[in-house]
């Protein structure tokens, strides 16, 4: 799928998510405490390149399955206010440059959102797991087919219904194999990133 068909994708999903009927108020929970929801984002990969011996310039697409679960209710009672979260989440990254490759991976991970700024939560998330590819001879800064993904980012969810919501950010990701192969340079990338998001109960 190129990146032009998956934009457009998004752009119909998102189109008819709003025409379903908004949130009431009273539809949100007493507690937030086991909230669990489902989503899926994806963006383009644009290349970071941090050292000299980082000369790749990795482009291509990623998309992310998650799911997660609320650990807190609201925290504090000032605009930082917020919930924690646990959550997992798979990777499917499809490379186009320096040349074809790909990565699949699983990655547990932390998300704080803010809740104190109605239907719109800003949040921020980290996470970090292992990456299987076939980067092996193919991309010279990695040395291994078997790597880890670590990445940090921030994003928001618009809630649409009491059950739906869009979502969009932007993540740091960071490509290694931690040493246990030569060479590990390193890859470094961007995502920009868009999708949705659903809560389960």
């Amino acid at each position: 799928m190129t990146r032009i068909n998956l934009v457009c994708a998004m752009v119909l999903l998102s189109a008819g998510l709003t025409c379903l009927p908004a949130a009431a108020a009273d539809d949100q929970p007493s507690s937030r405490i086991g909230q669990q929801s489902v989503g899926l984002v994806a963006g383009g990969m644009l290349p970071v390149r941090l050292l000299e011996s980082q000369a790749s310039k990795l482009n291509g697409v990623a998309v992310h399955p998650s799911w997660q679960i609320t650990l807190t209710d609201p925290i504090g009672d000032s605009w930082w206010s917020g919930t924690m979260a646990l959550g997992a989440e798979a990777a499917f990254l499809g490379v186009t440059e320096p040349t074809g490759a790909y990565g699949i991976g699983f990655a547990p991970k932390v998300i704080y959102t803010f809740t104190s700024f109605g239907p719109l939560q800003p949040y921020i998330e980290g996470g970090g797991g292992p990456l299987w590819t076939n980067f092996d001879g193919r991309i010279r800064e990695q040395g291994s087919d078997f790597n880890f993904l670590v990445w940090g980012g921030a994003g928001a969810r618009y809630e649409l219904t009491a059950q739906w919501g869009l979502i969009a950010g932007v993540r740091f990701s960071h490509i290694s194999n931690a040493g246990i192969d030569s060479p590990n340079s390193g890859l470094n990338y961007l995502l920009p990133f868009a999708g949705v998001s659903a809560k389960l109960f």
